[in-house]
């Protein structure tokens, strides 16, 4: 079956646009074909700095013939209904339709539409330029002569040629040469732009990429990154060294060059007594580079790793030599920034009123820094203040949150106070990413507690299902209370996630207080804090807490999307959604004792006293469920002289053991014995059915047994809905 070999080629594609955009074509030019009737074994598609390609195998030659028989309106019935079927039909005049006769609806017109199957030439030509004109790339722009004019091309670089080959694997190909804006489709394609510029023409995909390789091309983005990464371990490990590896830099080089050149610089060492952090995001934000570091170690090398689209004559020296140059003059940026945030502020008697609210010293330079901070009123956002102003509520949130996980309340204060200090240091203002992490540095350098150092950092944290848990105290603390001020107060003001859009990471945040929750095991009243939060707002003066909506709606408003996050995360730990739904009740603020009850609800239901009693128990509440519907009169409660049967005797018997024994085991938070003891209700649920006719013709007893049902309900409710769990 025929190949289709498509390539755009232009000037440089941005790298993080590539990946995208070469899905992008996929998706667009496959669906378009099939769209049309064509079919296809397979497609891939490549990219390159320069270029987009697909390649398409198994290509059906033509579409289908296809004929559709259209029903109409009955032939008496009003003109316009015909004129209608036959403008829909494509008809000029009824004598174009079948009469069909059925004996019951009578006789009624059918228009037999037949379309013959077009060749794929035909289908490419015809959908090539509207993909091409339409191309969702982020950024595009207008060149040339052309651009004035209406309706000119827009394409993310200007688009220089294109191929269209058509035809089998192993005959002459065709050229489908489709024109848009003045480029008409071909088979020629050029190479390197330096190595090898000279017009390379080809026929299907093999020779397209065998022949791009030859001009100094790699058409395969993963390829280029095996290369670049096994080239840069080994240059490191023949140095000494090892690769300090990146997955997202590996990705935005590959994108960057076309015949990757792997070489080794360097750079003084005294720029080694800058943090390796700041040392790291220099070289690759401004150079693209990879460091290195001594082989089993930590510290970092002064060698760094550099990717070159140019093989050149002289081995790579001259380019060496440039990088370095370039790499030097950003280190001794980064060597003044380190040094000037170790130093004092130049107006420091300006800063004595927020020294004095945040009960600062000013001798120190981190708590310069956090002074500054207050006294310039950097907005936090419009709605909800300042960056003081949110420290002073994270900072009173946090002392309410020291009673509850234990950690020590001054050292949580202090840490409260100089988690935000850093954004006023130039290397955080060079590097926003840095936040925290250089607060700890800075806090360690003014003799700092370890604690209060390690919260300034772990503040933050977890920024994501993978990112670590803090693990200290008071970083729990500082952590949590960052987070609940920034949910409440969004909440506050209206501004919540909707859909896909989430601009201030709500959702983050709150999956980050579910797992400071679950894997460091605190319980948390989530309700009560909330409601706190408020009044020590408005008790310090912070006005922000205006809410859009009543207090206690916005509260279990936002309890429930912490049961959203709750739930995405139970699921990805492997717990059943039916179990969660079944212990997750909408005022459940306790998350901890939430993700408790479902694991041994877990253990319990696939259990086989668990399974049976599932069974039994559904099979009580969807009776009783019935009943009730029906007005079915159900006794107040279980009158132990109607119970006539030794089987429902002994069923009362074990529900009363047995739910003040749950009980008393939720009361003392052990799930795991509750379950245990409703777990003896399994053998005198399943003697009742066997030998218990519910529906006795004595009312009396009808009722009584139909409360002898619902006393099954409300013990098994004690630990979770058994009507809410399949199977």
């Amino acid at each position: 079956m025929p190949n289709l070999l498509l390539e755009l080629r232009s000037e440089e594609i941005p790298a993080r646009m590539q990946r995208k955009a070469a899905g992008d074509l996929k998706k667009l030019v496959t669906d378009a074909l099939v769209e049309a009737g064509l079919s296809y074994e397979g497609a891939r598609e490549y990219w390159t700095p320069r270029r987009l390609a697909l390649d398409i195998h198994g290509l059906t030659a033509r579409s289908a013939d296809v004929r559709e028989e259209r029903k109409g309106p009955r032939t008496d019935a009003n003109e316009k209904a015909i004129e209608g079927f036959l403008r829909g039909a494509g008809l000029s005049s009824v004598s174009e339709a079948q009469v069909i006769s059925d004996p019951k609806k009578g006789d009624f017109y059918v228009a037999v539409i037949s379309k013959p199957g077009r060749a794929a030439e035909e289908i490419v030509a015809e959908v090539m330029p509207g993909i091409i004109r339409d191309f969702p790339w982020p950024k595009s722009m207008r060149w040339g002569t052309a651009s004035s004019r209406p309706g000119a091309l827009r394409w993310v670089r200007p688009l220089q040629s294109i191929i269209c080959t058509f035809g089998p694997e192993h005959e002459e190909t065709v050229v489908i040469p489709f024109e848009i804006d003045g480029i008409t489709a071909s088979n020629v394609t050029y190479g390197h732009r330096f190595h090898a510029p000279e017009p390379i023409t080809v026929r299907r995909f093999d020779d397209y990429a065998a022949s791009l390789e030859k001009a100094k091309v790699i058409l395969d983005a993963e390829r280029r990154k095996d290369i670049i990464l096994h080239d840069a371990r080994d240059i490191a490990f023949a140095n000494g060294l090892e690769l300090v590896e990146d997955e997202g830099l590996l990705e935005e080089v590959s994108g960057l060059v076309e015949w990757p050149q792997v070489l080794m610089g360097s750079f003084e060492e005294d720029y080694l007594s800058i943090p390796s952090e700041i040392i790291r995001l220099t070289i690759k934000t401004n150079q693209k580079c990879f460091v290195t570091r001594k082989q089993g170690e930590e510290t970092l090398s002064n060698r760094f790793i550099l990717v070159s689209n140019i093989q050149a004559h002289d081995g790579g020296k001259e380019i060496v030599h440039g990088n370095g140059k370039v790499v030097r003059a950003r280190l001794s940026d980064a060597l003044h920034f380190w040094k000037r945030d170790q130093g004092d502020l130049p107006d420091l008697e300006t800063l004595n009123a927020s020294a004095a609210r945040f009960g600062l010293d000013l001798q120190k330079p981190l708590d310069q820094r956090m002074a500054k901070l207050d006294a310039l009123d950097v907005t936090f956002h419009a709605k909800l203040g300042t960056q003081g102003a949110r420290v002073a509520r994270i900072r009173a949130l946090a002392g309410e949150l020291a009673k509850i996980t234990g950690a020590d309340t001054a050292l949580t204060d202090r840490a409260a106070v100089l988690a935000k200090a850093d954004l006023r240091t130039e290397a955080v203002g060079e590097f926003p990413e840095l936040q925290g992490l250089m607060g700890r540095k800075y806090a360690g350098l003014q003799g700092e507690n370890a604690s209060v150092a390690a919260a300034i950092e772990d503040h933050y944290k977890p920024q994501g299902p993978s990112d670590r848990v803090p693990a200290d105290r008071v970083a729990i603390t500082v952590a949590l209370a960052d987070k609940l001020d920034t949910l409440i107060g969004f909440w506050a003001i209206g501004e919540k996630p909707t859909g896909s859009k989430d601009p201030f990471a709500l959702r983050r945040a709150a999956l980050g207080v579910v797992r400071i929750l679950l894997e460091r095991n605190v319980r948390l009243p989530l309700l009560k804090l909330m409601s706190q939060t408020s009044l020590l707002a408005k008790t310090s003066g912070d006005a922000v807490f205006a809410f859009a909506a009543d207090p206690a709606e916005t509260f279990f408003d936002l309890l429930s999307f912490f049961h959203d996050r709750l739930k995405v995360y139970l699921r990805d730990q492997g717990a059943r959604h039916d179990l969660i739904d079944a212990v997750l009740t909408s005022d459940a603020d306790d998350l901890l004792m939430v993700a408790r009850r479902v694991e041994a609800l877990t253990a319990f239901i696939t259990s086989e006293d668990g399974k049976n009693l599932l069974a039994g128990t559904k099979r009580a509440t969807q009776l009783l469920a019935a009943e009730e519907k029906k007005g079915t009169v159900i006794a107040d409660a279980v009158s132990p002289a109607l119970l006539k049967l030794d089987a429902e005797k002994e069923l009362f018997a074990a529900i009363s053991g047995a739910s003040k024994e749950a009980a008393d085991a939720v009361a003392g938070e052990d799930f795991r014995s509750a379950m245990a003891a409703l777990s003896k209700l399994r053998g005198p649920v399943d003697r009742f059915f066997e030998d218990v006719l519910v529906n006795d013709e004595d009312a009396a007893i009808r009722a009584n047994r139909l409360a002898l049902l619902r006393l099954i309900r409300q013990a098994t409710g004690t630990v979770a809905d058994f009507s809410k769990i399949s199977g």
